[in-house]
């Protein structure tokens, strides 16, 4: 399939053709959420906790609960061709026609599912420290919405200094989260990682993460951290339905950017080198998502 992205709108197949109106609301103003799920041997794991998180983000956004059989329809039909071996599912549900503006209009809501294949990911990656934070108090905070116009531009700096995933501190100053992750630091063999209370979005492998390396003896607390942890830190790790467990081999400082409103603050960090191989503890809990994730498709 190489990397081709199979695509349904609303009831059909379309691919490359023409799918979304261009008063979508979705492309308006960004009224959508959707969920990334990871495929294996085109099979989707943990498909009932991404329904079950997108009903949560459509009722924050006002929006009608998640038609299940639809969705599922275009989940069957993008992966009806050549089984994909690894790769993401992603779907999106808009809040449909609207206006120009963020006032809704009465009507169906659009319906879009996609997939195609991709690399296995690195066992260890690099992430670099962003001075933009999340808002801990957002009217969409926890919500995954198609709204990610700031994790484009902190993403691109991120990888404008080598990293391939931005992280971000919150307005408190403590540790959240990656742009479409979250992290985890190991201090004194314990694995510690934001609470929600910080912010972070709700990732569903960061909850399997939590829940079976818990069921397997080790240590998992989510208490607040400064982001000064990542100074201390013994070992560090992301999560993401297509990362599963990721070591964090180096983090680097993006440099203090200029804004409209003016110069943001440098984050006070100096870039560090945790090595080219997994820590101890996060090789543990690799081992274990890999493991039970292979027992269990849809826990």
């Amino acid at each position: 399939m190489g990397s081709e992205i199979r695509v349904w709108v609303d009831g059909r197949r379309v691919d490359d053709g023409p799918a979304i109106a261009a008063l979508d609301h979705g492309v308006t103003v960004g009224d959508g959420v959707f969920e990334t799920a990871k495929i294996i041997d085109g099979e989707v794991f943990a498909k009932t906790r991404h329904h079950d998180r997108m009903d949560r983000s459509l009722a924050g956004l006002g929006l009608a609960p998640l038609d299940r059989a639809r969705v599922e329809e275009g989940i069957q039909a993008v992966l009806a061709d050549e089984p994909i071996a690894f790769g993401r599912l992603r779907y999106t549900v808009t809040g449909g026609r609207g206006p120009l503006g963020s006032d809704r209009l009465d009507g169906p809501m659009t319906y879009i599912v996609t997939a195609g294949d991709q690399p296995l990911p690195a066992a260890v990656t690099t992430v670099g420290v962003v001075p933009w934070i999340r808002n801990e108090r957002a009217a969409t905070v926890g919500l995954k919405t198609t709204s990610y116009a700031e994790n484009v531009v902190a993403l691109a700096a991120a990888k404008a200094v080598g990293g391939t995933e931005a992280i971000f501190a919150n307005g408190a100053g403590e540790l959240c989260e990656g742009t479409g992750s979250n992290i985890f630091v190991v201090r004194d063999g314990v694995i510690w990682t934001p609470p929600l209370e910080a912010g972070p979005l709700a990732g569903i492998t960061r909850a399997l993460t939590i829940e079976w390396c818990r069921e397997e003896g080790l240590e998992v607390r989510e208490e607040a951290m400064p982001l000064s942890v990542l100074a201390e830190a013994e070992e560090a790790f992301l999560t993401s339905s297509t990362r599963d467990v990721q070591a964090i081999g180096a983090i680097l400082v993006v440099p203090a950017q200029q804004t409209l409103a003016g110069d943001l603050p440098a984050v006070d960090l100096a870039d560090r080198d945790l090595g080219t191989e997994p820590g101890p503890v996060t090789a543990r809990a690799a081992e274990i998502f890999a493991r039970l994730g292979r027992e269990r498709m849809d826990p």
